[in-house]
């Protein structure tokens, strides 16, 4: 059947180049969230949500909560194939499906595939509530032997939640997390990235590169932050840079509207401290960072050089931002080996906490700058 209707043709080309979209980005981050695409593309929500459907009942993608993630060959099997192969049923939970934890996700399900198990995503948010809430439904579904999360694990709302999660009758894996020492959590298991380290690293290549003066902005809202500080300083402390010298920032003033004046003010504390370079998390602000530098008639990397920490998106930058790139896909694939060997293993198995070491990439922001050529 065909139709004269110009509009309906119109409809079906938005819907096209929409669907397009949505694989594109699935293609790039391994999952998506309805709510950021929505804003991306200037539609509703529900718009997305009804082009999601229709990819998932096409086979495309796979539906999850607030979004949607690829399909992997587990998925694909036949209802009479999958129960015999399949052994267990790992629920996960994430903060995000747009940022970071994509690569995670897909780390899971590529070891997952290896080992024969079902991975059953939910995106939730930075909200030990909401965690909570997330990991429980997947607790009262009966129907799962163990857990991956990355739950909120400060203040009194976190440390709630770790207790919580020591009692539950399932194993539990935390990605990207630990467990405070304050905590007693004798049964928690988790695979993290050494963010400290990390941090330290940047720190010691900014020196080499002839910084004497390296500050660090870092939202201390974030999990991270706390780590990414804390190796800045152990390593700035190893150099013999007195405290008084450091520049250390909070970048959750760099959030609109008032990202301007808050760099401005960073600017101001660089000139009063000599900071010549900065280690700032994440890329976004990074990102940003590097423009207000531009537009104040700054030069990256003569005037001041820029590392930053995640490498999601620095290598856009112009000039490509060096970053700290955790190993994102490592960390998934762990998670789901660790908790595979602890259904398998029971109680025999000792209690895993891993640390990974991150890579330092190098690129332009940070090299053969004005201080590595005095």
């Amino acid at each position: 059947m065909t139709t004269n209707d110009p509009r309906a043709v119109t409809k079906s080309l938005f819907a096209a180049q929409r669907r397009e979209r949505i694989m594109d980005e699935l293609r790039a981050r391994g999952a998506i969230s309805v709510k950021v695409l929505a804003a991306q593309l200037g539609v509703s929500e529900l718009t997305i949500r009804r082009d999601v459907n229709a990819m998932a009942d096409q086979g495309l993608l796979s539906r999850v909560h607030g979004g949607a993630t690829l399909r992997n060959d587990l998925q694909s099997l036949s209802t009479e194939q999958a129960p015999a192969e399949l052994r267990y049923n790992i629920g996960m939970v994430v903060p995000s499906l747009d940022y970071y934890w994509p690569q995670v996700v897909n780390g899971a399900r590529a070891e997952a595939e290896k080992q024969h198990v079902r991975i059953v995503l939910r995106g939730s948010t930075y909200d030990a509530a909401d965690n909570r809430s997330h990991i429980q439904r997947l607790v009262d579904s009966r129907n799962i032997h163990g857990l991956i999360v990355a739950p909120v694990t400060s203040g009194e709302a976190g440390h709630e939640l770790l207790r919580w999660l020591n009692t539950l009758p399932i194993p539990v894996v935390l990605a990207e997390r630990r467990s405070p020492p304050s905590i007693p959590a004798q049964r928690l298991e988790w695979v993290a990235t050494d963010h400290a380290f990390g941090a330290a690293m940047a720190v010691s290549h900014l020196w080499k590169e002839g910084h004497r003066g390296i500050g660090c902005l870092a939202d201390i809202e974030s999990p991270t932050s706390a780590h990414v500080f804390r190796g800045w300083e152990q390593a700035l402390r190893a150099l013999g840079v007195p405290e008084e010298n450091r520049l250390k920032e909070d970048s959750h003033g760099a959030k609109m509207p008032n990202r301007e004046a808050f760099f401005d003010k960073v600017l101001e504390r660089c000139r009063a401290t000599k900071t010549t370079a900065i280690l700032v998390h994440s890329d976004g602000e990074a990102l940003a960072f590097v423009q207000h530098c531009q537009d104040s008639g700054l030069s990256i990397p003569d005037d001041i050089a820029v590392v930053s920490y995640d490498d999601e998106v620095a290598h856009l930058a112009e000039p490509a931002i060096t970053a700290v790139r955790p190993p994102k896909m490592y960390v998934g694939r762990l998670a789901v080996e660790m908790i595979t060997s602890r259904l398998t293993e029971g109680h025999r198995r000792p209690v895993h906490r891993i640390e990974l070491n991150p890579d330092l990439i190098i690129r332009e922001s940070s090299v053969g700058g004005r201080a590595a050529r005095s």
